[in-house]
C-alpha cells in the first residue's frame, strides 16, 4: 500500500498545490510569502488524503 499511496501523493499534492495557489492568486495575494505557503500547504494536506485513497483503493 506504501507504493500506491507515494504513486498517489506525487499525483494529488501537486493537484492540491496547484490549486491552493491559484486560490492564492485569485484572492489578491501576488507577493512571494503566500504563494509559497499555499504550495507547502498542499504539499502537507497531500499526505493523509493520498493514505485515505490509497486505503480506499486497496480495500
Amino acid at each position: 500500500m506504501l507504493r500506491l499511496a507515494s504513486i498517489l501523493y506525487s499525483l494529488i499534492s501537486t493537484t492540491l498545490a496547484g490549486t491552493l495557489v491559484i486560490a492564492v492568486l485569485t484572492a489578491g495575494y501576488g507577493t512571494l510569502t503566500p504563494i509559497l505557503a499555499a504550495a507547502a500547504a498542499g504539499f502537507v494536506l497531500a499526505l493523509p488524503v493520498a493514505y485515505l485513497v490509497a486505503k480506499a483503493i486497496y480495500n
